[in-house]
């Protein structure tokens, strides 16, 4: 019951700090506001975290397993083919600038603004989900839509920035504006799949 109540309580920490950090900023948010968004002492925090540098890090592990889940299961009910897999990758991506705004600013923005972060962070979680599209590009050059002879760790990465960059841009209109998320989605993929195919 107390551990239940332990993750429960860290849990709520974690979606105070992923409310601050989007609206105050990485750099500019104090453990303290966090403490108070999740209706905590200050002292709590520090229970389940050495600093705020770690609270980023955990908070990056946890949304990740979260990102990491929900592509699986978007993964698993569509086709066995690349070409479909990449589009359903591409727009889940991009569906967090609509569906999810304060974690799509997050991973595109305030993650960049620690140090130790970008410095000295694995990121196995990040690993991950480059190993699952970098299995669907393979796929991809095995089913012949996908050219073979194209090394598939620089098609990841250059379709990851390119999801990076444009999920960056919707997250950020899409706090004034509404923005046609499938339409992107759909455009990035004829990119990818006719630039690489």
């Amino acid at each position: 019951m107390a551990r239940e109540k332990g993750s429960e309580k860290r849990q709520r920490i974690l979606e105070a700090a992923l409310k601050v950090f989007a609206e105050r900023g990485f750099y500019n948010a104090k453990v303290s506001e966090v403490a108070r968004a999740a209706g905590v002492a200050d002292g709590t925090i520090y229970l389940y975290f050495e600093n705020k540098e770690d609270l980023l890090i955990q908070l990056f592990e946890d949304r990740m397993d979260f990102i990491i889940t929900r592509l699986n299961e978007e993964l698993a009910v569509c086709g066995p083919g690349a070409d479909e897999q990449l589009r359903r990758m591409i727009a889940m991506h991009l569906n967090l600038a609509v569906q999810q705004p304060d974690l799509a600013e997050f991973i595109t923005v305030e993650l960049r603004q620690s140090a130790r972060f970008v410095r000295e962070y694995e990121n196995p979680r990040f690993v991950e989900y480059l190993r699952i599209l970098r299995d669907i590009v393979e796929r991809g050059q095995k089913e012949g839509v996908v050219r073979a002879g194209l090394d598939s760790r620089l098609i990841v990465r250059a379709i990851f920035g390119a999801l990076d960059e444009v999920l960056l841009t919707l997250t950020l209109a899409s706090r004034s504006r509404s923005v046609d998320v499938q339409l992107a989605a759909n455009q990035l993929a004829d990119l990818f799949l006719e630039g690489v195919g």
